[in-house]
């Protein structure tokens, strides 16, 4: 055997495959295709191998560098490299949302485009080193800017969602005329484990897909679930993926043998031309192994018998696509063996100079891709639209959505009963009319599929501002905005982005059906979120302004936004009595906007500042309508953004006050409260000058209890009396 002046001595995960080349014996595929009848050229077939053999490689490479301390993440591919075969049949510009295990996938695309150089490219990645091209050493990806592969993490079906999106948005953009991410004719690859299969949001999005083409919808999306029959330790029943799929309405079925490179090019030649040339969506079921057991920690002989792992080993793909270059003479024993050995000094020669580059070394280093590029806005100039009489809040919402429907080509509206209905408060009542029911979506009931679509159209290069019907919702999908979209900027090192607006409507005070699923006050999920802006408007003028800067953030700055809509304040007219008409207000035009961390105020009040957002601004100036009409004793200051909180501008607004009383409408845990009280003390305010005024930590009931648990306007005039008492 010839030396490897880099590599270690082989490991045993190679010896199979050494044995079958030491005696040139190797495995029959179940197939007898010959190159001519499956349309592959011997120079393509040498070319898929080496791409596997470089993925293998890769795989036994990232275990040394593991054992050595250099490497972190060695979830690996093996068994899995019939992807290739998948990559050469797809264009290099068509998206492709990868499984974790298709290095060979990433490698055999990066022969479409001259100077990709992906085994330096992964092996940066493995190190963990800043000059990791796609991630910036934030973490073990498959991931190219250059070659469409948006980076995907630990895809456990969070990113079949978006991938169905993504296809959508292909021919919307050009129904739109916008030009998108990506080619108008292009087909979304998006693969997936047996396992994933069963999460609620691979079944959420598969269904969402058929439900799509079963209406006609064009939807050109490969779902390429890699069977390899076990979810870490737990196996796969035999027949469940097929006879899951295989008369799925939508849905085209075809299956393929991953281990043959020939059957699985035939069939994903057909899967890509069903999909390219009928825009329908397309299951293709390949079936592989897994080797070397989940991951590098993961001892498989705990669950596996001797036996079974007997068996899989025997299957390994590399065994037969040598098997089928020696039966079709593309390539003799001994150059078999040279091209094994020397893929793997290289891939070890490699390794030695990656685990040497620079790693980040600072806080600011790794957050510095929380928060996307800016680009050019695509706002239309022009005059739009005044609203003539004073706005509900509601109202300024519809006028401030019709504007950038108005003004900007690649805006998009979605969500549940949106179009048609006009939405449950009828925010969006007479956009579809107005614009067509391609830009304002009626979707299907499934909050994933609804996030999931946004962040597939924002990465195609469109304007989506999708809307969660209620906050409760939100709950099962949160996901996909902490998961997948928050995180893309993040993980791509700004490379990969996808604005888009998040309607939610929320918090307590509705009156009627009410009860938890709507009245929900539980938005520390949504504070929680690196670089998600949550604004929340109390009346009509806030809410044109922080919708209109929304749509400012996602369209220039590239951000995810949640607008969070208080309910219970959509169509309030009145402050103190019925008929005032003191809470509508007078629309403030349209590039009127309110930046992040800008703070409201009313009255100029020395001895009491109340802090509060939301539906505590009504419920303070009601309370202070009889205590201080004028404000010249108490302050209000009003939050609009509850992340991105400038605390210094906080402690200027109330530092001249001498108590603090803070009204916060979510729950007494997890509240905006806690984070103001300690913005405040860690700038020098005293304790014994705070107050809170809380919601319980409780669920929020039905009927007329449903306030019983929430600040009310009594209470928050009695804890001002209680606190402008001498």
């Amino acid at each position: 055997m010839v030396s490897r002046p880099f590599a270690a001595s082989p490991l045993p995960q190679e010896t199979r495959f050494l044995d079958a080349l030491a005696r040139d014996q190797w495995p029959l595929t179940e197939t007898d295709l010959t190159l001519e009848e499956a349309g592959l050229s011997p120079e393509a077939l040498l070319a898929l191998f080496e791409s596997q053999l470089m993925s293998r490689h890769l795989d036994l490479e990232a275990r040394r560098l593991q054992a050595r301390g250099e490497g972190f993440y060695t979830i690996g591919s093996a068994g899995h490299e019939g992807s290739a075969a998948v990559a050469r049949a797809l264009r290099a510009s068509d998206p492709a949302f990868l499984h974790y295990r298709d290095a060979a996938f990433l490698i055999e695309r990066s022969r479409q485009l001259p100077g990709q150089r992906p085994l330096w490219d992964l092996l940066l990645s493995f190190a963990a080193s800043a000059e990791d091209p796609i991630s910036g050493g934030r973490h073990k990806v498959l991931g190219s800017r250059a070659l469409n592969v948006p980076p995907q993490t630990s895809t456990i079906a969070s990113h079949l969602p978006k991938a169905v999106g993504a296809a959508h948005g292909l021919g919307l953009a050009g129904r739109l005329g916008v030009e998108g991410t990506w080619p108008a004719d292009g087909v979304v690859l998006c693969s997936f484990g047996d396992a994933s299969f069963n999460h609620s949001t691979a079944q959420g999005a598969i269904n969402a897909a058929g439900w799509a083409a079963y209406q006609g919808l064009p939807l050109p999306l490969v779902l390429l679930c890699e069977d390899n029959g076990l979810g870490i330790s737990v196996l796969t029943p035999p027949g469940w993926i097929a006879a899951a799929m295989a008369a799925r309405p939508g849905i085209h079925y075809l299956a393929c043998d991953g281990l043959d490179l020939l059957d699985t090019w035939r069939a994903a030649g057909e899967a890509v031309r069903i999909a390219r040339t009928r825009r329908r969506p397309v299951f293709l079921h390949m079936r592989c192994v897994r080797l070397f057991g989940h991951a590098g920690s993961d001892a498989q002989q705990a669950y596996l018998s001797p036996a079974r792992i007997e068996a899989d080993e025997a299957r390994d793909p590399l065994l037969f696509g040598a098997g089928l270059l020696r039966r079709h003479g593309v390539l003799d024993a001994e150059t078999l063996g040279e091209r094994y050995r020397a893929i793997g000094d290289e891939v070890a020669r490699l390794a030695e100079a990656a685990i040497r580059r620079p790693r980040l070394a600072s806080a600011e280093a790794v957050m510095a891709s929380i928060l996307p590029p800016r680009r050019p806005g695509r706002m239309t100039p022009g005059p739009a639209e005044m609203a003539e009489a004073p706005l509900t809040l509601a109202q300024g919402l519809n006028l401030a959505l019709a504007r950038t429907l108005a003004r900007h080509p690649g805006a998009v509206l979605a969500g549940e009963d949106i179009g048609r209905k006009g939405g449950v408060y009828g925010v969006t009542r007479g956009l579809q009319k107005r614009f067509g029911a391609h830009r304002v979506i009626d979707t299907l009931l499934d909050e994933q599929s609804i996030l999931g679509l946004g962040i597939g159209l924002g990465q195609n290069g469109l304007l989506p501002i999708v809307e969660i019907q209620f906050l409760a919702y939100l709950h099962n999908a949160e996901d996909q905005l902490r998961g997948e979209a928050a995180t893309l900027s993040f993980f791509s090192n700004g490379q990969y982005t996808n604005p888009m607006v998040v309607r939610i409507a929320g918090l307590g005070y509705q009156k009627g059906f009410g009860g938890h699923f709507h009245n929900d006050n539980a938005i520390a999920v949504l504070r929680d979120i690196p670089g998600l802006p949550v604004a929340c408007p109390a009346g009509p003028r806030e809410a044109v302004g922080l919708l209109q800067e929304a749509v400012r953030l996602a369209d220039e700055e590239q951000r995810v936004v949640v607008l969070l809509e208080p309910i219970a304040r959509y169509h309030s007219r009145d402050l103190l009595e019925e008929g005032d008409g003191r809470w509508c207000e007078e629309d403030p035009g349209p590039d009127f906007r309110l930046p992040v961390g800008e703070l409201g105020r009313w009255g100029e009040g020395s001895e009491l500042a109340i802090l509060t957002y939301g539906n505590g601004v009504h419920l303070a100036r009601q309370a202070l309508a009889e205590i201080d009409p004028a404000g010249a004793r108490v302050r209000i200051v009003a939050l609009r953004w509850l992340t991105g909180i400038d605390h210094d501008a906080v402690h200027d607004a109330v530092a001249g006050c001498e108590r603090v009383l803070i009204v916060d409408e979510c729950r007494r845990s997890g509240s905006l409260s806690e984070a103001l009280v300690t913005g405040l003390v860690e700038r020098g305010v005293a304790g014994e000058r705070l107050s809170r005024l809380t919601a319980e930590d409780s669920f929020i009931p039905l009927g007329p209890a449903a306030t019983l648990t929430l600040p009310s306007r009594e209470q928050v005039a009695a804890r001002v009396r209680a606190l402008l008492a001498p």
